[in-house]
């Protein structure tokens, strides 16, 4: 059995999580400027010796310094004589840096078709009639194996439905040319947004962040500081992550230790804004995941932040200081800490206001998955740097990655745009041609022969995919789950 991961000591006794039911999801809460981030810190590189690869956000452009090795300090040295650590010693871990923009590194990408309607809607922010379209959009281009791969993809399929609704509404439903276009600006402020690099080949394979290093776990770092100028954009790439896990990874009930742990940072914005109908499924994946030894940890300034039904699943729980000068923060300190199970030798609710710098409450689950009963704790210090590396030493880490080869250049393959574009060519001028046999032929004639070039494409396409029409691609979890 893998040894407990020591978060922190209490009364001379250390506190711990046992790696068994580190998949029973967790959460690390407080104010800004308590802990919360070197506590993110310690669990991830805590998870990375056990070999368990870990996937976390970095808001502020600090974690990348988990790659390097920690220094002696005063305050690290009183922290470390106050509780015990056998096997304390100075050490990095095995990095990964990505980055949406590929800026600060591995660039990430996600492609339409993967993304699906559901969650592009979240993405664009659309009301229920313009996702109703986006979704026929979607729909089409799956009945006809057009790939969505970009955004050029989806703005020229959503031009030829705009173009041709007469002929397609009769089988796909009523579709609206004002609500397209509203799409379409929708689509152009991505693009303001410099997220059009965002959608495209090659893109992320979900299983290259399950990767080890000489037996430890990879950290995968996706760097967030400029990403969080979007926040719903970061909101959806955790979405179709989890789904994405929760689709592929098979069945392993509890596991002696997790098969990935994702660290969830600013968890609010997951659920600011979102539709009931997602929190649900955001509910239902955090519920499954579980069984396939994926444990998430949720960070954010309050447990109010989390919404009831998933906060209840939380079982591994951090709590640093929160501040309580207005009724709302009192409130919040309120449901902090009726979150815990009681210590009777604790008032809960005045400690989490009297709590210093990296301390915190804490609570773990005990054999049998029940909640420890709430302890105050002075947390651990992390083993590797805390701070960011230098750029030099970023640089240095993204150029030596194997997988830099793999997603560094951004590929352009045959795909919706191209296809639709080459078709119409062809269409307009089959449609030239039968103009110019259509001279001289009565009026009457004309009208009866004469296609439209929607109608003609519509058949030609149809011609040339014969069996193919009907064939769905495959969508994300969270996608088909929402439908």
């Amino acid at each position: 059995m893998p040894a407990p991961i020591i978060l922190g000591g209490a009364e001379g006794a250390n506190i711990t999580l046992e790696p068994s039911l580190a998949n029973r999801h967790g959460l690390i809460a407080g104010a800004t400027g308590t802990g919360k981030t070197v506590s993110m810190q310690v669990l991830a590189e805590s998870f990375s010796r056990l070999g368990v690869p870990v996937f976390l956000p970095d808001i502020k452009g600090d974690l990348s310094g988990i790659s390097r090795a920690g220094k002696a300090h005063k305050n690290i040295d009183a922290r470390l004589a106050a509780m015990q650590i056998p096997d304390f010693t100075f050490a990095g871990n095995p990095v990964r840096l990505w980055d949406l923009t590929g800026a600060e590194g591995i660039p990430v990408r996600l492609s339409i078709s993967d993304l699906g309607p559901q969650l592009l809607a979240r993405l664009l922010d659309l009301n229920t009639t313009q996702e109703s379209i986006l979704s026929i959009n979607f729909d089409y281009a799956d009945d006809q194996g057009l790939l969505l791969l970009d955004l050029n993809d989806l703005t020229t399929s959503l031009n030829f439905v705009q173009q041709n609704v007469k002929e397609l509404q009769a089988e796909y439903g009523r579709v609206s040319a004002a609500s397209v276009a509203a799409i379409k600006r929708r689509l152009l402020l991505l693009q303001q947004e410099n997220l059009g690099d965002f959608f495209g080949e090659p893109a992320l394979d979900f299983g290259d962040l399950i990767a080890q290093q000489n037996g430890a776990g990879v950290i995968n770092i996706l760097d967030a500081s400029t990403l969080m100028q979007s926040p719903r954009t970061y909101a959806v790439f955790l979405l179709w992550l989890m789904s994405e896990l929760y689709e592929h990874l098979p069945e392993v009930g509890d596991p002696e230790k997790p098969v990935m742990v994702l660290f969830f940072d600013e968890a609010h914005l997951l659920f600011k804004n979102t539709p009931k109908v997602f929190v649900e499924k955001i509910e239902q994946v955090v519920r499954l995941i579980r069984s396939k030894g994926v444990g998430i940890y949720f960070i954010s300034q309050s447990p109010g932040d989390i919404p009831d039904n998933i906060l209840g699943q939380l079982g591994n729980r951090v709590q640093h200081a929160l501040r309580a000068y207005t009724p709302k923060e009192r409130k919040a300190v309120r449901v902090a800490a009726q979150s815990f199970r009681p210590n009777p030798a604790l008032n809960t609710e005045q400690v989490i206001a009297e709590l210093g710098v990296g301390e915190a409450l804490v609570s773990t689950l005990e054999p049998g998955g029940i909640p420890g009963m709430v302890q105050r704790t002075l947390m651990a210090p992390p083993r590797s740097k805390i701070g960011p590396i230098t750029q030099t030493e970023r640089q240095q880490l993204i150029n030596n990655d194997s997988l830099q080869a793999k997603y560094a250049t951004a590929l352009d393959p045959e795909s919706a745009h191209e296809i639709l574009q080459k078709r119409q060519a062809q269409m307009a001028e089959r449609a030239e041609k039968e103009t110019q046999k259509s001279k001289g032929k009565t009026s009457k004639t004309r009208r009866s022969s004469r296609q439209s070039v929607g109608e003609a494409f519509m058949k030609s396409i149809a011609r040339s995919l014969g069996s193919g029409l009907g064939r769905k691609l495959v969508r994300g979890l969270l996608g088909s789950l929402l439908k």
